[in-house]
């Protein structure tokens, strides 16, 4: 059965111009962000003439470097008018015509990150950087106020050495906390635990030698290197080697969220969409859970030894309850005492329970999963598609999303390191 569209039509010549650059570009990037299912395609005439009498020409003797040119615009019908409202005010020199088209098969392939988009497009330019010789302390003091959790170790010229993760500061300097959790702790815990690490300085600490990007990469290359690598950021550089930006998995979701058409309503239209990826397809299915009688001592024992570091609470019959983070945990014992913090520092280990007060190891036991579980949480089903899983994520400042099934059963949970694959 045919679907109703329209084929506009526009015929201009090389020369006009709008907002700066030529018309054909800029009716094809006014197309592109309607992010409906419509294709634009230019052509370029070989020769032709205009009502001015000028002739168009690739002959030698007569050439013309004004060349005609040819824009074709096919969308659904019920888009067409508000379309061409917009299309006669940005054709300033040219012909606009509308016809109806019969479409009897619409069909395309998803595609999550458009292949045109440069590193430099999205990159977060001028970035934070420390020297080889900054004390470790500095560096944390500059992360605890910062959204990102990264900074690149450049050489007094400005080239990138390496780059302090957020694993570094734990795994190397010594951090007793990750960077969310120590923004949140006491003032004094937070001064004795920058004091502990002054005396280090940033180039025994940071990942060498330094993955980089250069900014006229397309993205999809600077995504297959993060993959490949498996590292969340990349500086980014010039021609000549010279830090410039800095690129992180959010910057991608955003900009998918940004550029990536609506597929909802693209399917909506009858168009048969190819290479759908749902949450289902990604997600993780071994995501440890408890029961909200589970006491929180063994809660901890499992978010130490699990790298989602989540613990999904559930019920008798497998309904998803709420999310336990050790950020939930140190919320629901702050103020309380019990060497609790101390406890944490200790990376959330049993192996040093002996430092505990007894006080504390009851505490824990006494206490259950349900106590300090989250049940105000953003939550997914197995049919959601990836690009809103994105969306959420960006939107929310999320970096796991639990999954459920139509019952609200718990499935498993699905990651940004999983849809940075995915897309």
């Amino acid at each position: 059965m045919a679907m109703n569209y329209r084929l506009i039509t526009i015929y201009t010549a090389e020369e006009v111009r709008r907002h700066g650059k030529p018309l054909h570009e800029a009716v094809t990037d006014y197309v592109q962000h309607l992010k409906i299912a419509a294709r634009c395609v230019v052509f370029r005439a070989m020769a032709g003439c205009y009502e001015t009498g000028e002739i168009a020409s690739q002959n030698l003797l007569t050439i013309s470097y004004n060349m005609p040119v040819k824009i074709e615009i096919i969308l659904p019908a019920t888009e067409a008018e508000g379309v061409l409202a917009v299309l006669e005010d940005l054709v300033t020199d040219g012909i606009v015509a509308v016809g109806d088209l019969d479409v009897r098969a619409y069909k395309t392939r998803q595609n999550l990150i458009p292949r045109q988009i440069k590193v430099r497009d999205i990159m977060t330019p001028d970035p934070m950087r420390v020297r080889p010789e900054t004390p470790v302390s500095d560096v944390v003091r500059l992360l605890l106020g910062a959204v990102f959790t990264g900074l690149p170790v450049v050489d007094p010229a400005g080239r990138p050495l390496g780059i302090i993760t957020q694993g570094d500061l734990v795994y190397r300097a010594g951090m007793p906390l990750r960077l969310g959790l120590l923004a949140e702790s006491a003032p004094g815990r937070k001064d004795r635990a920058l004091d502990a690490l002054a005396g280090k300085q940033a180039e025994a600490i940071m990942t060498r030698p330094a993955v980089v990007i250069t900014e006229d990469s397309k993205l999809t290359e600077a995504v297959d290197l993060m993959l490949g690598k498996k590292v969340k950021r990349l500086p980014v550089v010039n021609e000549n080697g010279l830090l410039t930006g800095m690129l992180s998995r959010v910057d991608v979701f955003r900009t998918i969220t940004r550029e990536a058409p609506d597929w909802d309503a693209i399917r909506q239209r009858s168009v048969q969409v190819g290479n759908l990826r749902y949450v289902s397809d990604v997600m993780r299915r071994d995501s440890q859970t408890v029961t909200p009688e589970t006491p929180v001592e063994d809660v901890i024992r499992i978010i130490d030894t699990d790298d989602i570091q989540r613990v999904a609470v559930v019920g008798s019959d497998g309904r998803f309850l709420g999310l336990i983070s050790d950020r939930d945990l140190l919320a629901a014992f702050a103020g309380k005492g019990h060497g609790f913090w101390d406890y944490l520092s200790c990376k959330l280990s049993f192996k040093t329970s002996h430092a505990c007060s007894l006080e504390l190891r009851k505490t824990l036991r006494e206490k259950t999963a349900g106590d300090v579980m989250v049940t105000d949480l953003v939550i997914v089903g197995e049919s959601t598609g990836i690009e809103e899983a994105i969306r959420l994520m960006v939107d929310k400042r999320l970096k796991r999303l639990p999954v459920v099934d139509a019952e609200g059963r718990f499935r498993g949970m699905i990651s940004r390191d999983a849809l940075l694959k995915t897309a």
